[in-house]
């Protein structure tokens, strides 16, 4: 699916400094907005990592569902900025102690469509490439969904012992792909408590003991040592070129952030 090291050539954008800085609205239409813009431009393939504020990412489902307005208003009490997410099933929740990533590319169309392309592949093989990333930090990681997960998925991360410690989703537009990534590396207890509330004014039945972080399973490691072992395992797939996140893809999701908000009460 993908080509060797030596022949490809991935756009790096290390945006934890500013992103932390960022207003939630804007950082979660960000990576839409570089999947519109990178599918437009046929490539390159491009890398964003990012340090989120506290939010509480509502997929298009959760939008319409009867809790929503409960939810929402649960999630601004917790101080997590309430907002739609682009890919994903159920309400997530990510604040500065999480690492984010998100992976885009470009892929032509089959002659039927999305379906022609490789979602569960692409779950797979960078869900490993995660894997091994953690493993690396001394994290017992495996690929697979904890019973009782929030925003339960066939490809999170768990510890081995019963915690989802990483949630990835896709999002796919004609010509190009978007992985979503969430690793949560610390302070799980607000995750915890902010989405108790969320899932009960959604009606969706979870266990809360689900919620792990990988400085619960390996005392130590840092937002920055995980960042680092991402980064090595994505250098294992190609050369990272750095770069600066284009003035036009900020525009473009400012343009589109409206597009982020839930629907009025």
């Amino acid at each position: 699916m993908v080509d060797t090291a030596a022949e490809r050539a991935i756009v790096l954008l290390d945006d934890v400094d500013r992103s932390l800085a960022r207003e939630p609205l804007l950082d979660i239409a960000l990576g839409p907005a570089l999947l519109q813009y990178i599918a437009a431009a046929g490539g390159p393939e491009l890398l964003r990592l990012y340090r989120p504020r506290p939010t509480l990412a509502f997929s298009g489902r959760d939008a319409a569902t009867v809790g929503i307005a409960a939810a929402a208003a649960a999630a601004q009490r917790a101080g997590f900025a309430p907002l739609r997410r682009g890919p994903g099933g159920r309400a997530a929740a990510y604040h500065s102690g999480a690492l984010c990533i998100d992976h885009v590319g470009t892929e032509p169309l089959g002659a039927s469509g999305a379906g022609q392309l490789p979602i569960k592949p692409r779950f797979i093989e960078y869900g490993n490439v995660l894997v091994r990333a953690l493993r690396g930090l001394g994290v017992d990681a495996e690929l697979g969904p904890v019973p009782g997960e929030y925003c339960p998925g066939e490809y999170s991360i768990n510890d081995g012992h019963g915690h989802k410690l990483v949630g990835t989703a896709q999002r796919l537009v004609r010509g190009g792909w978007l992985f979503g990534t969430v690793i949560l590396v610390a302070d799980p207890e607000p995750i915890r408590e902010v989405l108790t509330s969320v899932y009960e004014a959604l009606g969706l039945s979870w266990d809360p003991a689900t919620v792990g972080a990988v400085q619960t399973t390996a005392p130590g490691v840092t937002a920055a040592d995980v960042h680092a072992a991402v980064l090595a395992a994505y250098g294992n797939l190609g050369e990272l070129r750095p770069a600066e996140l284009p003035a036009e893809v900020l525009e473009l999701a400012g343009s589109r952030s409206a597009r982020h908000l839930l629907p009025a009460g």
